[in-house]
């Protein structure tokens, strides 16, 4: 024990005299956090700009309560110079410009941000079929009342922070363990820890204390900046089961970057190498944004990476109330993972390079 707490202080006191480490590993994750955290706070549908032109019956004729009701998603502003609003949606400055025309309502919109034109198309068509069932004296024959399945409290921080700690968490284990490897062997470094009176199972057992140490602080502090009030991440009942999930996740990590480290001969080449397979996993699992819509290729291809796995285990005890059942096989699936690639590792390793 007193040769690991040795090891484990002497490689964690060494992380943190490079500044550059301690900045990717740590901090440049938390930034996008802050940032992103910040960007999605507000709600997630914009509200509509229209300029309304003269009366329009459509609008005018709307109860009082069904008026304020579209105040959370529709801002009006009247106008009697129809040409000074068509050139502000021209220069993109409102949404939209209505009037009416005898029976006819007409609406000019942008098409420059085709996201915001099917708003605007969307509002306005529904006050017009609203007004067209208004006006034949005949209720609607069926009615739609939508909400949202989770919890008011179901905010884009609860989906953003766990995709962004499993991030940052494969980020510092494969960089950190495939650059460390390539640095001890080019420093003869393993050779020393060969030759001397240390037990390889003390060496590698130092290493993975520190990275899951590291990795675990990772995860409080990204839990500690989500869940202040100014994010307001609401963490479930079994949100403690996130730390053996990045346990696992973390060794499973530490599996690709021993492989590469194993691999490469340079510096240069375990981190390009550590870059390929970090940030092409982080886009195609899901950790920065959903992959619902998109190719059903990259929806299989994405069912090969760990980080995936870990985002969506993630997701459901920090913020799905979910327990046991959704932990338990990510951890062995992530945990096999690691054994297998440390095997590849273990064939592909060498104490120097001559």
């Amino acid at each position: 024990m007193r040769v690991f707490a040795g090891l484990s202080k002497a490689m964690a006191l060494g992380l943190l005299r490079d500044r550059a480490a301690v900045f990717f590993m740590l901090l440049f994750p938390l930034m996008f956090l802050v940032f992103l955290g910040a960007l999605l706070k507000g709600d997630s549908t914009p509200r509509v700009e229209i300029v309304q032109i003269g009366r329009v019956e459509v609008l005018d004729a709307l109860p009082a309560e069904t008026r304020e009701g579209l105040d959370d998603f529709l801002e009006l502003r009247k106008s009697g110079d129809r040409e000074k609003a068509l050139d502000e949606v021209r220069a993109g400055d409102v949404d939209a410009v209505l009037w009416q025309h005898g029976d006819e309502v007409r609406l000019r919109y942008s098409a420059a941000d085709p996201t915001r034109a099917g708003n605007v198309r969307a509002v306005v068509n529904s006050l017009v079929q609203q007004a067209n069932i208004a006006a034949t004296g005949q209720p609607p024959a069926y009615e739609l009342t939508a909400a949202q399945a989770e919890d008011e409290s179901m905010k884009a921080i609860q989906f953003l922070t766990p995709g962004l700690l499993g991030w940052a968490v494969s980020m510092s284990a494969v960089m950190g363990s495939a650059l460390v490897l390539v640095s001890w062997r080019k420093k003869r470094i393993l050779r020393r820890l060969w030759l001397a009176p240390v037990s390889a199972g003390s060496v590698i057992a130092a290493r993975v204390g520190v990275t899951v140490g590291l990795a675990l602080l990772q995860t409080l502090v990204f839990l500690g900046v989500a869940t202040l009030p100014y994010y307001g991440l609401e963490l479930s009942g079994h949100w403690w089961l996130s730390l053996p999930l990045v346990v696992c996740g973390t060794l499973a990590f530490m599996s690709m970057g021993l492989v590469v480290g194993a691999w490469a001969k340079t510096e240069e080449a375990a981190n390009g190498v550590s870059q390929l397979v970090v940030l092409p996993m982080a886009f195609l699992s899901g950790a920065f944004f959903p992959l619902e819509g998109t190719p059903a290729w990259v929806r299989a291809v994405s069912d090969i990476f760990p980080l995936k796995h870990l985002t969506e285990a993630m997701q459901d005890v920090l913020s799905r109330g979910q327990g046991w059942d959704a932990a338990l096989p990510v951890m062995g699936g992530l945990l096999l993972f690691a054994v297998v690639l440390t095997a590849v590792a273990a064939r592909l390793f060498r104490w120097d390079d001559a």
